[in-house]
């Protein structure tokens, strides 16, 4: 089992930039597959991006070309940078660990993760 405690959100305007941490903590964190995931108010939870152990990356076509996920195995952190944010990107994001046995196709669901972070909310204003 692997702890994860998001950092980063806050509140910004339409056309800026956040970028989000995700620190693990109590696993192997360079075996695990990592994912970001986001839940508006109203809504149901949707995925975002995720990253290989291997380093493979995928995303969500509503953030294709504006967010990046990367890691950083020294640091047992994996990262979300967002640019050119939207208000429709207002959520809580919450970052996700599965193992290395999961295979990529299925790293888009949330069902495939077994350890998640409480989250961190951003909203982007108008």
């Amino acid at each position: 089992q692997v702890q994860l405690v998001e950092s980063g959100g806050g509140l910004v305007q339409a056309g800026g930039s956040l970028r989000l941490s995700c620190a693990a903590s109590g696993g192997a964190f360079s075996t695990y597959s990592m994912g970001w995931f986001r839940q508006a108010p109203g809504k149901e939870r949707e995925f975002v991006a995720a990253i290989r152990w291997s380093g493979s990356t995928y995303y969500a076509d509503s953030v294709k070309g504006r967010f990046t996920i990367s890691r950083d195995s020294a640091k047992n952190t994996v990262y979300l940078q967002m640019n050119s944010l939207k208000p429709e990107d207002t959520a809580v994001y919450s970052c996700a660990a599965a193992t290395s046995l999961v295979p990529p196709v299925v790293l888009r669901t949330a069902n495939a993760y077994g350890d998640w972070g409480q989250g961190t909310q951003v909203t982007v204003s108008s």
